[in-house]
């Protein structure tokens, strides 16, 4: 294990220094310096350009203010700007104006338009559901309005409650693959995992299977050699990769394919929080014992799955007119009702998120959640806090030990609001909690891929599993409660146990956690 720790670590600094990444960054660095040096060389009217500048941060900083726009998202800006209002200004328009140049976005949106033209509501099953839950009807019916994804019956499900159990199930799945094979996930790396998994891709396309895998471009180019798109085509398999990064200094590398889906023949999926890596199998500890989850479904259900993977692949490699064909073949009896559901950051809805607080807000005895991270915006924290306040038993887990230590500081900068209101806070103390889940009363429960951060809600490409009257909410809280049992319970008084200038740091980075 020790060894395998090394020599992923030797990969890791052998790729930061010579990989990709490297190479992007001093590109950008490049540009920076030549935007230092043009400003500089305009010293002679130096009255002129400040004054310039200083205007356009101005005037950004009150185009902010009006915007329609979550308030911490904008202080986070419109402080450094500004303080610094010779280059506030200018930052923002390359790194924190969120809207995507109009003709990609018109792109996206019209191949992800593609897949709700497909994607019909069996009305019996809506009213199926509305007469055993209205409630649950209600939050269905608000998933379909502003994703376009139905519910479904005649679906098989089971609760993948670790990363080996659900690469178990894939080697399993895959080489049955008759027709088709669809992959999508934020994060690649050759290693264990992959290695089982890529010969298997490599075997279906020469037996003429449809094989086809696309990945995030940022989220794997610490992972990944660079050209590793080329390999894949080599064996056979179509490789696309979702918003290639580029050395410029803008901000379209804010929006990432943080999706997971593996589709076979449209009648079996995969979806949850475990990407394609060793870590997640814990064949060697990152950052000690690594919980992830995810589901499997068989049956009518998949058809969400294979239509989100669509929609984003005819973006990347416009190739499928005709989503039709790729409809399940094969019903399953089921025990509940299924919703596969993605979520855009195009649409100006925080479909995640709202999903979420819609369950936090029809709670009556409990509501638990799992997140790797906890980076809320005002309206969660008062879902959260009313919830609590209302008797609800609100518990959240989240890792003890982080991958990422100024994330993890400002993921505990909220836990005492959170705990005043009753909400009770774990750490996961044998590593680190990459699940993404929820679960509630008994009647519903949702396995998918937001994270509780801004980055998920409001700049992320998405994607999750709502569960109602399933056996999978059982699975779901029975596992949470389980892991409760692996857990720290976070103090009430837990602010006088950190140390002064950690609560410094964390105010710090609070204040900007909007935008990190």
């Amino acid at each position: 294990m020790a060894k395998k720790k090394q020599q992923m670590h030797a990969k890791s600094v052998f790729s930061l220094l010579f990989g990709k990444l490297s190479i992007v960054i001093l590109l950008m660095l490049v540009q920076l310096a030549i935007l230092l040096v043009a400003i500089i060389l305009l010293g002679d009217h130096f009255v002129a350009v400040y004054g310039f500048l200083t205007a356009l941060s101005v005037t950004i900083a009150v185009w902010l203010v009006s915007k329609d726009e979550n308030p911490a998202y904008k202080l986070a800006w419109i402080i450094p700007i500004l303080i610094f209002p010779i280059f506030g200004g200018l930052f923002y328009l390359m790194f924190g104006n969120k809207s995507m140049p109009k003709k990609l976005a018109r792109r996206i949106t019209l191949a992800e338009k593609s897949a709700p033209r497909v994607l019909a509501q069996d009305a019996s099953c809506v009213e199926e559901l509305r007469e055993a839950d209205p409630g649950m009807a209600t939050l269905s019916d608000y998933i379909l309005r502003t994703t376009g994804s139905p519910l479904w019956k005649n679906t098989q499900s089971e609760y993948l409650p670790i990363g080996e159990t659900m690469w178990a199930r894939m080697l399993e799945e895959l080489p049955k693959a008759k027709r088709f094979i669809f992959m999508e996930y934020f994060i690649l790396e050759e290693g264990v995992m992959w290695e089982p998994i890529f010969q298997i891709l490599r075997e279906k396309a020469a037996e003429g299977v449809d094989v086809r895998f696309m990945y995030d471009d940022l989220g794997s180019i610490m992972t990944l050699p660079a050209n590793y798109a080329a390999k894949l085509r080599k064996a056979g398999i179509k490789c696309a990769l979702f918003n290639p990064f580029q050395p410029h200094l803008n901000s379209m590398m804010n929006y990432r394919d943080h999706r997971k889906i593996t589709v076979i023949d449209g009648n079996v999926g995969f979806c949850g929080g475990i990407n394609i890596a060793d870590e997640y199998i814990n064949d060697y500890e990152k950052h000690g014992h690594w919980k992830d989850t995810g589901v499997l479904l068989r049956g009518d259900g998949v058809w969400g799955l294979t239509a989100m993977f669509l929609s984003l692949w005819n973006f990347t490699v416009p190739t499928d007119h005709d989503f039709a064909r790729y409809r399940p073949t094969q019903p399953q009896p089921c025990d509940g009702f299924v919703q596969p559901f993605g979520d855009s950051p195009l649409d100006q809805i925080n479909v995640s998120e709202e999903t979420y607080m819609q369950i936090i807000n029809r709670a009556t005895r409990y509501v638990y959640i799992t997140t790797p991270y906890l980076i809320l915006d005002s309206e969660m924290i008062t879902a959260l806090q009313i919830a609590a306040r209302s008797g609800v038993d609100v518990r959240i887990i989240t890792p003890h030990i982080p991958d990422k230590w100024v994330v993890h500081q400002t993921t505990q900068s909220f836990y005492q609001p959170l705990l005043n209101a009753g909400v009770r806070i774990y750490e996961y103390t044998p590593g680190f909690v990459h699940a993404k889940m929820y679960v509630s009363d008994d009647k519903v429960a949702i396995v998918g891929t937001a994270n509780m951060d801004y980055r998920s809600f409001y700049l992320h490409f998405e994607c999750g599993v709502c569960f109602y009257q399933s056996g999978v909410v059982a699975d779901v809280r029975d596992d949470i409660v389980k892991t409760f049992g692996k857990c720290f319970e976070i103090p009430r008084d837990y602010i006088k146990h950190v140390k002064l200038w950690k609560r410094i740091v964390r105010a710090f980075l609070r204040l900007f956690s909007p935008i990190m």
